[in-house]
Order: structure tokens, then C-alpha cells, then sequence
């Protein structure tokens, strides 16, 4: 049996599924849990693996995956032959110096999961802002070109023009390579300038869904423009638990804490809705455009 996923599915299983619901169940042919779709996280394998492990699920079956769907389908796949990759890096340096420095015991820092490694006719490259060819541990852009990928987007000739350059599509990702390990950061227009340091909103999402009565894979940080201090403030959005306004005051709380030590970002403005107000996409990923112009429309309507 072989499964492909997005990553919040990994966290969503772990909780909502029931002991009643897997008893007599043997998942040890459960051959390939393949992460895909949205940034992977190293703790979205680890919860999954300790729901499921006692069921017979091994850990050589939780996989990863680099796809989209101009490459019809997949650029990279981890985790098949040998163990996915983890490179746990300074997260001071990813944000400031673009740069996946190794960390050490004293810094901050974040686990990448590597997706694996291009499959067969596919190229990927990481580049700069002006194309060029970036060295290992260096995020740049990442690029691909194979046998498999788009020919141009349908009547969308600007778009054609903006993402194929001399054979080679951009993607649009920010990520990086050690060796022949690729690894995905996130989304170049996701990202969120924060007087001049460059912070992920996956990263500071994944800090929130620590804190007790978050619900997990129900995060959303963006920037707004502040015109007052001519750069962008943060803001987290979070689906909770609960309706009570005490404990809502303490979970935000402990969110800007738990955000703050763990990036040294400081959030703005931490915004707590009932469940369901998030808007995904179809593949499940966090459609941050749509969520950001929903906040501003509740918060700016008073």
C-alpha cells in the first residue's frame, strides 16, 4: 500500500483517530507514507509514527516528496531506499543570512526534512534573485528542468514568460541543497519581510501548534504593511479549542511565547477563531492570501 499526503493530514490522523477505530488493524503493509503537497515537518512524522507505530506501521515507510503539478508529478522522493534526511540548522542564520548553517547546542533551531533526491530526469538547482547558481546551504530559489514539465500555462502568456527561462521552470520555492538533498523552505511570495530579516511563516507556525488547544495543521502567520514603521508586522491566526475568553487570553499568550523564544520573532497581533474559519486550497494547503484578506476584513469592518 502506498499513500501520498499533505502534511497537516499526518497531524489530523494522529489526533482524530480513535483506539476503537484501530483495533484488530495491522498496518505493517503499509509500504509508503509519502509526505507531499505543503512544507513537511520533522514533529508531523514523529506524532504520526507514535499513533501508529503499536499498529504495525514501520518508520522506513514514512516517506517524502518534492511534486507540483507542472512537473507532472513528483521533482523529488525521500525515504524509499534509505532513511528521509534531517538537517537540524540555526534558525538566526536561515533568517538573516539566507544561509542553512548546521546549529549548534546553544542556538535556536529548526529541523528541515530533506525531500529526497531528483528522481530520474529531473535537474534542480537552487539560484539567486539574478539567476545564478547558488552553493550548498545557500536558499535561493529553486528551478527544475525535465521531460516531464509544462511546455507554458494555458493562455496565461505573462505567467509563461515570468516562470520558463532557458529551459527551466522556477518554481517559486525557497529552498536549498546539501549534495544531492534538496529542501524546501517555503513560498518566495509568502514570505515575510521583518525589518530587513526574512521570516517564514511555516517556521513560526509550527511554534504555534505547540501550545496546548491549538488545533494542529490550523495556523496561519502572514505580514501586513505598516506604513507607521515602514515595514511589515506579524500576524498569527489560530483555530482553539475553546470559547472561553480566559483561557483564549492564555493560549495566546503562551503562542506569543513559545513564537518569540523559539524564533525571535514578535507577533503583532495573535488572532484566535473557532474551528473551520481557516480557508485551505483543494491539495489542502494553507491558502495564506485568501486567510489574510479574510482577517483584515474582520478586523478592519469595526
Amino acid at each position: 500500500t502506498l499513500s501520498w499526503l499533505p502534511n497537516f493530514a499526518y497531524n489530523f490522523c494522529a489526533m482524530k483517530t480513535r483506539d476503537r477505530d484501530l483495533e484488530g488493524i495491522d498496518l505493517s503493509s503499509w509500504r509508503v507514507v509519502s509526505n507531499c503537497s505543503e512544507p513537511m515537518r520533522y514533529e508531523s512524522h514523529r506524532v504520526f509514527l507514535e499513533r501508529f507505530k503499536p499498529y504495525g506501521l514501520h518508520e522506513s515507510a514514512l516517506c517524502t516528496c518534492y511534486a507540483m503539478a507542472e512537473n507532472v508529478f513528483a521533482v523529488t522522493q525521500g525515504g524509499v531506499d534509505s532513511e528521509v534526511v534531517i538537517d537540524e540548522i540555526d534558525r538566526e542564520a536561515m533568517q538573516s543570512q539566507k544561509m542553512a548553517v548546521p546549529a549548534n547546542d546553544d542556538s535556536p533551531s529548526i529541523k528541515m526534512m530533506s525531500t529526497g533526491r531528483p528522481i530520474r530526469n529531473v535537474k534542480v538547482k537552487i539560484v539567486d534573485e539574478g539567476g545564478r547558481d547558488l552553493p550548498d546551504r545557500q536558499i535561493g530559489e529553486v528551478i527544475l528542468q525535465s521531460d516531464s514539465m509544462l511546455t507554458e500555462y494555458y493562455h496565461r502568456p505573462d505567467a509563461t514568460e515570468k516562470a520558463l527561462k532557458e529551459g527551466w521552470f522556477f518554481t517559486g520555492d525557497y529552498g536549498y541543497k546539501v549534495g544531492d538533498e534538496v529542501f524546501v523552505a517555503g513560498r518566495k511570495k509568502e514570505m515575510i519581510i521583518v525589518a530587513g530579516k526574512n521570516v517564514y511563516p511555516m517556521d513560526l507556525e509550527e511554534l504555534a501548534m505547540e501550545v496546548q488547544g491549538v488545533h494542529a495543521g490550523r495556523v496561519v502567520a502572514f505580514g501586513v504593511f505598516n506604513e507607521t514603521t515602514g515595514t511589515e508586522d506579524v500576524i498569527l491566526v489560530a483555530e482553539v479549542d475553546t470559547a472561553d475568553q480566559d483561557e483564549r487570553d492564555a493560549i495566546g499568550d503562551a503562542i506569543r511565547q513559545t513564537v518569540t523564544r523559539g524564533s525571535a520573532v514578535a507577533l503583532r497581533h495573535v488572532y484566535l477563531v473557532d474551528a473551520k474559519w481557516l480557508i485551505k486550497t483543494s491539495s489542502g494547503k494553507n491558502a495564506r492570501t485568501a486567510n489574510k484578506e479574510k482577517y483584515l476584513r474582520e478586523t478592519t469592518s469595526a
